[in-house]
């Protein structure tokens, strides 16, 4: 009798027993055990290494290389894969393959509309040799011949901008328009871009900055003189000049002086930060943008000569009546703040928050008229523009007091704006009258509407809902919708359903006082006094000057779309600025923010002033 052996090999009980014939027997039958064991032991580690042996009836298997699949599963996965093909990748290359239709973008909104005509009327306003990209078809060259006789300005004073239904060159208002227009560029770089009005802008900046830098030696490091205006007028004259002849911008032949100032703190402060906030505008072309700081250098160096503080107009009878400037330590304030943002140099900041300054220009004493922005009254921009730094970068001591004290006062001119409050007085059609009803009301307006709305996205990009008018908390949202009613009201929401912008919506002034646009290109040169039958023409524009925003309604809401009564219906290139800025800071188009960065590009960390090295130690 055998027991089983699990372990593989025979197990013997009493081995002696048994004949030869079955111990051979026995023998023969152990070894077909131990070969068929090792057969079975080498299929097993087969199978650990090549998978099941492959016997009769088995699966079958492919060896590809790094994995082992069974013949019915390769089957399947290749089947898998040509479905897949045909159900998924298959349409994906047709519709891939078919004419693509682009979605349109949403419609531009009214400030866009409005805004791409805006920025037109400084096209309308180029003198000089234009380009043939100007775009405006009844204007041609002019004002060739300006300056001709400057002894130290090669070429002469050829190019800038006329400043309104007129064709003077003031260069007071003028380098205001280029610095509003700076601005608005650096804060909304990516509106303009959706828009594709970033080019056209910024070659608008630089028709004007180029002209600036051309009536001063910009060369130079110190000048003794700036060339303050081109063309003049002198109330009640009849000798033919810019007031007194009615003649196309083309036709001119009449003397057209050329004003100096020897003095001019606030000609020279507004000129610097026109060029240093036009600096950092052209900050990709370094040859230029370099060019242009040192010019503002220069101009400022001029503006702070303490034997140079007479205001540029002082005693001039062809600058006095029409842009008298009644202050300069606000282009002080406005010059430094522009530098700094343009040079980081510090030295400008510390004039900027100087006491002095605002001691100086009242800029603490609440006075109403002062928070009115023009070209003659910088404190509440500059102040808002010095309230960006502490909003955004607050620099800490020495400068945190002053830039506090700048930021209340700024929060303060906004509540003025709000007519809860009753600092201003308001027209029944809803228009706030800055400046007390006098004519020509809607570029304080848009200049306010410009800073209002920005304000409010200083506080959206901090993520603050709003700020105190003394106990009372006012909503951001208040202050846009202050921003938005005025602007809307110039664009025809107002008692005289009447768009205050040319060109925009059905109803809008025809008769605008200018003479450009008021006279026919009809091959015909009208001279002096023969032009003045169009000036007193009851018959339309034979231009529309589109983008000009007219001089606006008296407090009644009421207005006349009469060519001679300039108050009414004459437009000014500071004005349109004003409203340019406003109306790219209110169009969703591009998103509703700001670009916080790129007005500090050149601004250095403040860090902590670093303790002075303690005492040497003595035993």
């Amino acid at each position: 009798m055998h027991s089983a052996n699990h372990w593989g090999g025979s197990l013997e009980i009493n081995g002696d027993s048994g004949t030869d014939d079955e111990r051979s027997r026995n023998m023969e039958w152990e070894r077909q055990q131990h070969l068929h064991q090792h057969r079975h032991l080498d299929e097993t580690q087969q199978s650990w290494l090549l998978g099941p042996h492959q016997g009769n009836g088995k699966k079958k298997y492919v060896d590809l290389g790094c994995i082992m699949c069974s013949h019915k599963a390769l089957k399947y996965t290749i089947w898998s894969l040509v479905i897949s093909f045909f159900v998924i990748a298959l349409p994906i290359i047709i519709v891939k393959s078919l004419p693509q239709h682009k979605s349109h973008p949403p419609p531009p909104d009214n400030y866009t509309l409005a805004l791409h005509k805006a920025l037109l009327f400084f096209n309308a306003q180029k003198s000089g040799k234009l380009p043939k990209s100007n775009g405006i078809a009844w204007r041609g060259n002019s004002g060739l011949e300006d300056g001709k006789d400057l002894t130290d300005v090669k070429g002469g004073l050829v190019g800038g901008y006329y400043d309104a239904g007129d064709n003077i060159k003031f260069h007071f208002p003028m380098a205001y328009a280029m610095t509003m227009l700076s601005w608005s560029v650096i804060e909304y770089r990516h509106k303009y871009e959706a828009i594709d009005e970033y080019n056209h802008v910024r070659d608008l900046i630089k028709w004007g900055t180029d002209y600036l830098l051309l009536t001063f030696n910009s060369s130079a490091s110190h000048i003794d003189k700036i060339y303050s205006q081109v063309g003049a007028s002198v109330a009640n004259s009849s000798k033919p000049d810019d007031h007194y002849c009615w003649m196309k911008p083309e036709d001119m032949d009449y003397d057209r002086p050329v004003q100096t100032a020897n003095s001019g703190p606030d000609l020279a402060g507004e000129m610097a930060a026109a060029l240093a906030a036009a600096s950092i505008v052209f900050q990709d072309n370094t040859a230029y943008s370099k060019k242009l700081i040192k010019g503002a250098e220069t101009l400022f160096t001029f503006a702070r000569d303490f034997g140079k503080r007479t205001p540029y107009c002082r005693g001039n009878p062809y600058i006095e009546p029409f842009y008298n400037s009644t202050g300069y330590f606000d282009e002080y304030m406005w010059g430094a703040a522009w530098l700094f943002y343009a040079t980081g140099n510090k030295s400008y900041i510390s004039l900027a928050t100087n006491p002095g300054l605002p001691k100086n220009s009242k800029a603490f004493y609440m006075i109403p008229d002062l928070s009115v922005p023009s070209w003659d009254n910088k404190l509440p921009a500059a102040m808002l523009l010095l309230t960006r730094l502490r909003i955004f970068l607050s620099p800490g001591y020495p400068y945190e007091d002053m830039l506090k004290s700048y930021h209340n006062v700024t929060g303060l001119t906004m509540c003025s704006y709000l007519q809860q409050f009753h600092v201003f007085n308001w027209t029944k059609g809803g228009l706030i009258q800055l400046n007390h009803g006098k004519p020509q009301s809607l570029q304080y307006v848009a200049n306010a509407a410009f800073l209002a709305s920005l304000f409010v996205d200083y506080m959206n990009a901090t993520s603050i809902p709003g700020w105190y008018c003394g106990p009372n908390f006012i909503r951001a949202e208040t202050l846009r919708s202050f921003a938005t009613s005025q602007i809307k009201y110039i664009l025809g929401e107002n008692p005289m359903k009447m768009s205050y912008l040319v060109g925009y919506g059905t109803k809008f002034p025809k008769h605008v006082h200018h003479r450009g646009a008021s006279i026919p290109n009809d091959n015909k040169k009208y001279s002096c006094t023969g032009g003045w039958k169009w000036r007193d023409s009851r018959n339309p524009n034979p231009h529309n000057i589109t983008g000009a925003m007219v001089g606006g309604p008296i407090r009644t809401d009421n207005f006349q779309d009469i060519r001679t009564n300039y108050n009414y219906t004459e437009p000014t290139l500071a004005g349109n600025a004003g409203l340019v800025a406003a109306l790219v800071s209110l169009t969703s188009s591009g998103g509703m923010s700001i670009d916080k960065n790129t007005i500090f590009s050149a601004v250095p960390p403040f860090y902590p002033p670093s303790p002075p090295p303690p005492a040497p130690w003595k035993p």
